[in-house]
């Protein structure tokens, strides 16, 4: 994020807050209730002229990601995920009490017994600690929800989420970003993004296609076939040539002395 100041309001006025800040997300299965919060992807631009990244510890995945094209591109579209954006930038703890308060409507209060599902990002990431911090406590007042995320801040998680997870949180790490070394694929629940369904299965990973719930519910591998433009690799193995690469520049910087030239 950038320290430019914050426009004055009356050149830039705050957005009207919507009734509801979690969005109905379509799904495969009509039994699934799932809502969801997004952010935009990546790095961009706000209106009022400040620079964002609101995925910063994106990798290969930034030019890959399917948030940085389709709809997700549209400008009402954008325009509606930088608007989240804004309101945490600007008011982290009004949109706080606002997302606190909102989760217990009686919309997202089971009468079947089984729990609604909270998405939280389909694009964008747990940005900055005060903003992961926030959604901790949203997580632990809303026990009745389940909430479920996939993220490339696997150092952020590790010191902050891990040792003392909600109850109703649910997380993935997932290949294609700047940390993927601190992903334990032994231990940790993770997601890889594979150029289609066949190599996904080949890999011994489990398919998400079905439901999105198979983040929450499905094994510790789960693999997405939502990219035709990674030229039939794994964003796991894009991001290990690419660190493979920045590595072999640095060594080269630094010359047979090991100091950088």
């Amino acid at each position: 994020m950038t320290d430019a100041p914050i426009p004055a309001a009356r050149e830039h006025p705050a957005p009207a807050r919507p009734r509801f800040l979690l969005t109905v997300m379509r799904s495969g299965c009509a039994s699934e209730r799932i809502y969801r919060w997004t952010l935009p992807a990546h790095e961009g631009r706000l209106p009022d002229g400040r620079e964002y990244n609101a995925c910063p510890t994106a990798g290969v995945c930034a030019d890959l990601c399917y948030a940085q094209a389709g709809t997700y591109k549209f400008r009402n579209v954008l325009a509606a995920h930088q608007r989240n954006l804004q309101y945490v930038m600007d008011d982290l703890p009004g949109w706080e009490a606002q997302m606190t308060t909102e989760l217990q409507h009686r919309r997202y209060r089971s009468a079947d017994g089984q729990p609604v599902h909270v998405r939280v990002h389909f694009a964008g990431d747990y940005w900055s600690l005060p903003y992961l911090k926030a959604w901790l406590r949203i997580f632990r007042s809303a026990e009745h929800v389940v909430f479920y995320s996939y993220t490339k801040q696997i150092a952020l998680f590790e010191k902050w989420v891990r040792p003392d997870p909600p109850a109703n949180f649910r997380w993935r790490y997932s290949y294609g970003g700047t940390q993927d070394d601190l992903i334990d694929p032994l231990l940790h629940h993770h997601a890889d993004v594979f150029p289609d369904e066949t190599s996904l299965e080949e890999a011994g990973y489990t398919s998400q296609t079905p439901s999105d719930l198979l983040a929450v519910y499905g094994p510790e591998t789960l693999g997405l076939a939502a990219n035709n433009r990674q030229g039939g690799r794994t964003f796991r193995s894009l991001q290990r040539a690419a660190n493979a690469e920045k590595a072999a520049r640095r060594a080269k910087r630094r010359g047979p002395s090991g100091r950088s030239t």
